[in-house]
């Protein structure tokens, strides 16, 4: 399996810390928001790990690939975008990826800016019965599940349908842009781009990805269970409350 991190984003929300810095590479603690998601990812499972940014940022992501070492098979991909008004979005991102190593495999897809503290075990062997898996988790607010994806469920786990952004949400349950898909999704993603479909969001790709095929979800709702969009200041504060040691 390939591992594809999207951190190609701008952050805009978080200037003017994210000026000049990523805001993966924001400390949280003692660590890099990065270094917890690869902290988490299923190493003995993944024999590549693609780190997809932009051009302002390149050479952040070079940097800390040196610190990294060799311990970890990391490969950082340019996208050659320059600024938030120019950018790839996160499919497009996803396609570049696939274009530039000619990859044509299963993959897990995660969001560079993701904190949490769970196990993604669990979606592996759902997995590699041949589903393809969404993670899910509740966010408890409205306010919040206004800015997530939100699917609808049939009784097996199914998403039947899935929005993004709504302004009036069915649920706080919602996608936190944690996918395992296998090689199928590539070539249903050049569909996607090839029929003239924003290449920008996750969301919206996979509203349109669950009309075309089975996606299977899995639940992270223990009551350990923790996850975080590191999107603004307030929730950056709250990342090193809750992370930091």
């Amino acid at each position: 399996m390939k591992c594809i991190i999207l951190c190609a984003g701008y952050a805009t929300r978080l200037y003017p810390l994210t000026l000049n810095t990523p805001k993966h590479l924001l400390k949280v603690g003692d660590k890099a928001i990065l270094d917890y998601v690869i902290e988490k990812l299923p190493m003995e499972h993944i024999d590549q790990i693609y780190l997809v940014t932009n051009n302002k940022f390149y050479q952040h992501f070079v940097d800390w690939r040196n610190q990294v070492g060799d311990k970890l098979p990391i490969m950082v991909l340019n996208d050659k975008t320059m600024t938030n008004e120019d950018r790839l979005g996160s499919m497009g991102d996803v396609l570049y990826v696939i274009d530039q190593t000619k990859f044509d495999d299963d993959f897990l897809l995660i969001s560079g800016d993701n904190l949490f503290n769970f196990d993604l075990t669990p979606m592996l062997g759902p997995f590699f019965e041949g589903k393809n898996i969404i993670a899910l988790y509740d966010v408890q607010t409205i306010e919040e599940a206004r800015k997530m994806g939100i699917p609808t469920l049939n009784a097996e786990g199914v998403i039947v349908h899935l929005i993004e952004k709504p302004e009036n949400p069915s649920s706080t349950l919602s996608s936190i842009g944690i996918y395992m898909f296998h090689r199928e999704v590539i070539h249903l993603l050049r569909q996607y781009i090839h029929e003239g479909h924003s290449p920008d969001k996750v969301g919206d790709f996979i509203s349109w990805l669950c009309q075309k095929i089975p996606l299977y979800t899995h639940r992270y709702d223990g009551p350990n269970d923790l996850w975080l969009d590191i999107g603004t200041p307030s929730q950056l504060e709250l990342a090193k409350s809750l992370f930091a040691k």
